[in-house]
């Protein structure tokens, strides 16, 4: 029988939230079950083991992210989203580094097709660059180009690894001004 109070939506709230206090690497069923006051046996009514809990983290993550990428691109068009996705993109990595990490966690590709939040991930990340003019198989490849982009800026500012007396700030501006040239100037032919 479930504890009282124990929900699986707070279950996976807590460990987002031990996951940015200690890194996702900390989270384990053990280490949040002493969270929550709870045994580890408890934890198995709401969620089907670590992976499982993983997996349900990096949903939680992902809808949070894109909620505030949404909020941060409505109304924008060109290179005016571009920055506002971006600059959302980072801020919520840097905000919530156990979170970001867990949407990095591969999804099954059926559970991700169930999934709201992926699903609105794509609507939105397509609709901006469709304002370049991209059509498939260039959307994916720009799509990868900035994902891949964000995530080594992200990672290796969260890392401390820009040692070079350049604001950090103006390396993130210069690189988003140089993705957006890039995606007004794609090459033909893919």
């Amino acid at each position: 029988m479930p504890r009282a109070g124990l929900t699986t939506e707070r279950v996976v709230a807590a460990a987002a939230d031990l996951a940015d206090e200690a890194g996702l690497e900390s989270v384990t069923v053990s280490a949040l079950a002493r969270r929550l006051g709870v045994r580890d046996a408890s934890l198995y009514t709401h969620v089907r083991g670590l992976h499982d809990l993983r997996v349900r983290m990096a949903l939680l993550a992902g809808g949070e992210l894109i909620g505030e990428i949404e909020a941060a691109v409505a109304g924008r068009a060109g290179k005016e989203a571009l920055a506002a996705f971006a600059d959302a993109y980072r801020a919520y990595a840097l905000r919530h580094p156990g979170r970001y990490a867990a949407t990095q966690i591969r999804v099954d590709r059926s559970l991700a097709a169930d999934s709201p939040a992926l699903r609105r991930t794509a609507e939105i990340t397509y609709g901006m660059l469709r304002a370049y003019g991209l059509d498939e198989p260039d959307l994916t490849d720009a799509v990868r180009l900035l994902r891949s982009t964000f995530h080594g800026y992200c990672a290796l500012e969260a890392a401390g690894a820009f040692g070079a007396p350049r604001d950090v700030q103006a390396s993130w501006d210069r690189a988003v001004d140089a993705l957006h040239a890039a995606l007004e100037h794609w090459p033909a032919g893919g």
